[in-house]
Formats: C-alpha cells, sequence, structure tokens
C-alpha cells in the first residue's frame, strides 16, 4: 500500500492504483488544472465518500511500499482521465470498473 499525501494528510491506496492516479493526476496538474479526487472508503478506513480538492498550487507526493513501478494499463488511464474530465472530478474506480466504463463509453476511451 502506497500513500498520496496532500496538504498534511496521508491518503493510502494500493500501490498499481496510485501509480495509474498519480500518471492522471500529474497530467492535469501540468495543463495547471484543479479538479476534486473523490473516492469511497472501506469499512476498515471509516466508511464513506472522500474528496480533495488538487491544484496546481498545493503540494502533492506520492509514496509507494514497493520498489517495482507496475506496469500501466491504458484502458484504465483513459477511463480515470476521462472522469477527470466531469464536473465531479476525478473518481477513483478499479480496473474492472475501467474495463466496464470502456465497454460502455468507447468514443471517450
Amino acid at each position: 500500500m502506497g500513500f498520496l499525501i496532500h496538504g498534511g494528510n496521508d491518503y493510502e491506496f494500493e500501490d498499481r492504483l496510485l501509480t495509474h492516479l498519480k500518471t492522471v493526476i500529474g497530467q492535469k496538474l501540468i495543463k495547471q488544472e484543479s479538479f476534486f479526487l473523490s473516492w469511497t472508503r472501506t469499512p476498515e478506513q471509516g466508511s464513506g465518500r472522500m474528496s480533495v480538492w488538487l491544484s496546481p498550487y498545493v503540494t502533492v507526493a506520492f509514496r509507494f511500499s514497493g520498489s517495482k513501478r507496475p506496469e500501466l494499463n491504458m484502458v484504465w488511464l483513459k477511463a480515470l482521465n476521462s472522469l477527470s474530465n466531469t464536473p465531479r472530478g476525478l473518481i477513483v474506480i478499479s480496473e474492472e470498473e475501467a474495463e466496464a466504463y470502456a465497454r460502455k463509453n468507447p468514443d471517450l476511451v
């Protein structure tokens, strides 16, 4: 498990997911875009939903537990990127959810 570090808070994500989020977040911040990052918390994390406002003016860091970078899934990246351009912002979805999203929205990914 790795961490997204923002505003003095650490948010835990699995390394493979965090690698994909880092790629999409990095692309948006390079373009000077601000947006929400939202996800559902597990029961171990207290349940509910979480949203963080990401901006090029606030430092964000990524700390990974593993030393090997996971291989990127282009469909997952495209689905996350597509979601990041909606009014709701970047919604964290699983790799399986990204595949289903791609099947339903072939023109978006």
